[in-house]
């Protein structure tokens, strides 16, 4: 893929960008992607900037701005994002925002791939907040269907050629913000339905990904030059990249590996974290019948992605992690204290090789698969409500 053929099709594609020369002006100097991830213990605004349009299939590949698509961040039925929760985020102990944002039901041109200025803007407003509070923000590429569901040598150019065409976008509508401000390039990449072991087809594209992704932003200049990029494994399962699925993408020449991350999620042991076969992990509980991978599966695994990505100079994001909330009621407490533990040795052991983590708010509540609401986000103060969750937090 030519940039020459890039840049000519972006004529199309312009943006008033605001600068926000308060922030900048102290956190004006580059810093390495290992320093951005060290000592980060990041959430996740989810469910909010990622959702299809109102009335949309989530998974519908369609690329435009349908009516009311400004609306897309109460689609899934949560309330408009505020600064109040923003405040509350920083207020428990977070030092750092991941915000997922679905573009593709905001193009007005698909030729240029071209964002609609009042969406660029509102996601501006929620990013200014998260700076405002000193908080460093990840903004990635979430649930582009037309990209993340056709891994595939057939869609691998046009996909490229338009991803490069958002990131140029999405980087220029972005270029003066300071280096707090950190790109992702993609999401879970993944043949629809199917989260199992990808072809090398698959794993090829990802790569075509990620390499897009790198090259689209460095072109940019200014502070793009250096700015904390973040790239995927294929459907941010580490284990599909640590075993040689994942190929370090070619930076700018003069920037090695020093200003790139490896971004995988990491909702493990799923028998435990997402799917609830199991109360409860780790150790201290197996009386009670904790699953079988518990503290030396998790570290065994830490160290294996220092030795294989860090000690190559590369920064480690867990973009995504968490416990669903799943309980019986005569134990509760001691599964709620269990959940605390497990949060606990994640963070700090992440923490101690120097990886960033993000933990999953959806703000859903209750009992069983996909309940990860910490912030009460139908509350104007937002308050914690998954307490357990955020005391592991704060080690």
């Amino acid at each position: 893929m030519k940039l020459k053929t890039i840049f000519s099709a972006a004529l199309f594609a312009v943006f008033s960008f605001t600068a926000v020369s308060s922030y900048a002006q102290k956190y004006d100097t580059p810093i390495s992607a290992q320093e951005w991830n060290k000592g980060v213990i990041g959430w996740n605004l989810g469910n909010q900037f990622e959702c299809s349009a109102p009335g949309q299939d989530g998974e519908s590949m369609e690329i435009g701005n349908p009516e009311g698509a400004i609306k897309a961040e109460t689609a899934w039925g949560n309330p408009v994002v505020t600064k109040k929760l923003i405040k509350a985020v920083k207020a428990a102990g977070f030092n750092a925002v991941r915000i997922p944002v679905r573009w593709q039901c905001h193009i007005t041109n698909d030729k240029a791939m071209s964002i609609d200025k009042a969406w660029i803007e509102r996601v501006k407003e929620v990013v200014n907040w998260c700076l405002a509070e000193d908080m460093k923000v990840i903004i990635n590429t979430h649930h582009e269907k037309w990209l993340e569901g056709r891994p595939y040598f057939k869609n691998k150019e046009e996909n490229c050629q338009k991803l490069a065409l958002l990131w140029m976008n999405i980087a220029t509508a972005f270029a003066d913000y300071d280096y707090r401000v950190a790109f992702a390039g993609t999401n879970e990449v993944h043949v629809r339905d199917n989260w199992g072991k990808p072809e090398a087809e698959n794993l090829e594209v990802q790569n075509a990904y990620n390499q897009t992704f790198i090259d689209i932003v460095r072109a940019m200049g200014g502070k793009n030059a250096q700015r904390h990029l973040i790239t995927q494994t294929y459907v941010c399962n580490p284990d599909f990249g640590i075993d040689g699925g994942y190929i370090v993408p070619q930076d700018a020449e003069g920037n090695g590996n020093t200003y790139m991350s490896v971004e995988f999620h990491y909702y493990t042991p799923w028998d435990y974290a997402g799917h609830c076969d199991f109360n409860y992990w780790g150790e201290p509980y197996k009386q009670y019948g904790a699953s079988p991978s518990d503290e030396n599966t998790m570290t065994d695994f830490f160290d294996k992605v220092v030795a294989t990505w860090s000690n190559k100079g590369l920064g480690i994001v867990i973009g995504e992690w968490g416990v669903t909330d799943h309980y019986k009621s005569s134990e509760i407490d001691r599964i709620h204290e269990n959940m605390t533990y497990y949060c606990k040795f994640l963070t700090s052991e992440a923490g101690k090789r120097g990886f960033s983590t993000f933990v999953w708010d959806n703000n859903s509540f209750g009992n069983g698969m996909e309940k990860f609401g910490i912030f009460d986000r139908a509350k104007s103060a937002c308050p914690v409500k998954a307490e357990w969750i955020v005391k592991g937090i704060r080690y």
